[in-house]
């Protein structure tokens, strides 16, 4: 008879508490396009491909990409942002409609266009479509008192009844300095657990419990170049730390891993799960930082939630496009590496 690691056991524990979590997702609603088409020729317009439509496709990103891997895990989310009120922000809505999640706390906005990424991709009728362009369009949700005041109301009600707050950061200014530092407060007075994916602006926000940056991250945010060796990402690590006023740090290393990073004490390297040929890393950030809020949320430590989330990481890079790991994979995964 096989026996279960008492490593591994608790990890699964805590897998089985997900479904009781309430977790806050708020931050940046962002919609994907993906185009196909079948490639002709070239052009003799321009020396560029001719594509014929073939169809076109939807998923969520951003935040909301964040929400969909919580509510896979089975966790009740409440979603907090805002999207324009255009077909884009309609079409979000629908997404998160057909995902079981609710839609009450996300903020239809006149004044602002939903994210919108177009990614055109081609190749022969029987081939793998390849991606060729992609197209974004972007814009900043508005300064404005009244819809500041009704992001920071949902927040105030949200503190008081979910288990946690996952922060999605993707530069279109739904998450403000100001309305992040009162957040913080609510949240963790509860007894809330606060995590954050920023991708431009992560030392603008501070004190959260722990933030999820990748390397390039990292080298922006400290204006630095990062070496191979583990040294570095080690003091790079501390670095961070400090700046951001937290009592950890999560580093995503691609296929080198995770490093994670606790105050007070040394830094712990989690090498990669799985294969390191990758299918696709897109929304891969996502999927660490919902599992690792989870494991939080649901009790675990530091390293016991940084573990999971790199089981996490290795499984959805080996899918495609935007994907989500469900509870069971992500059980078997823990049995296959204790």
């Amino acid at each position: 008879m096989t026996t279960i690691s008492e490593t591994a056991s608790s990890l699964i524990a805590l897998i089985d508490r997900f479904p009781l979590l309430r977790i806050a997702v708020w931050g940046d609603f962002i919609l994907d396009e993906y185009l196909y088409g079948y490639t002709r020729r070239i052009s003799r317009e321009a020396p560029v491909l001719i594509l014929s439509y073939q169809n076109r496709e939807f998923a969520l990103g951003g935040a909301g990409n964040a929400a969909l891997n919580l509510a896979a895990l089975g966790v009740e989310v409440v979603p907090v942002g805002v999207v324009g009120a255009d077909e884009g922000g309609r079409q979000i809505r629908r997404m998160l409609k057909a995902a079981g999640l609710a839609d009450g706390t996300l903020i239809a906005e006149k004044n602002y266009v939903t994210p919108l990424k177009t990614r055109i991709l081609g190749g022969e009728e029987n081939t793998k479509k390849q991606q060729i362009l992609r197209i974004d369009r972007e814009g900043e949700v508005p300064e404005e008192k009244p819809l500041k005041e009704k992001i920071g109301s949902i927040l105030t009600k949200t503190a008081s009844s979910c288990d946690a707050l996952l922060v999605s950061d993707y530069h279109s200014r739904t998450v403000r300095e100001d309305l992040f530092h009162d957040a913080v407060g609510m949240f963790r007075s509860a007894g809330a657990p606060v995590t954050l994916d920023s991708r431009f602006r992560l030392t603008r926000f501070k004190g959260m419990t722990l933030a999820t940056p990748n390397e390039p991250e990292v080298e922006s945010a400290l204006k630095i170049h990062l070496g191979p060796e583990r040294v570095d990402v080690a003091a790079a690590g501390r670095a961070l730390l400090r700046k951001l006023q937290s009592p950890a740090l999560l580093i995503t290393r691609g296929s080198k891993g995770m490093a994670l990073f606790e105050k007070g004490k040394s830094p712990y390297f989690f090498p990669v799960f799985g294969s390191t040929d990758i299918v696709d890393v897109t929304g891969a950030g996502d999927t660490v930082i919902s599992i690792f809020t989870s494991a939080l949320a649901a009790g675990g430590s530091f390293r016991e939630a940084a573990h999971l989330a790199n089981l996490a990481g290795g499984l959805v890079v080996m899918k495609k496009g935007t994907a989500v790991v469900r509870p069971l994979e992500l059980k078997q995964a823990v049995l296959a590496s204790s």
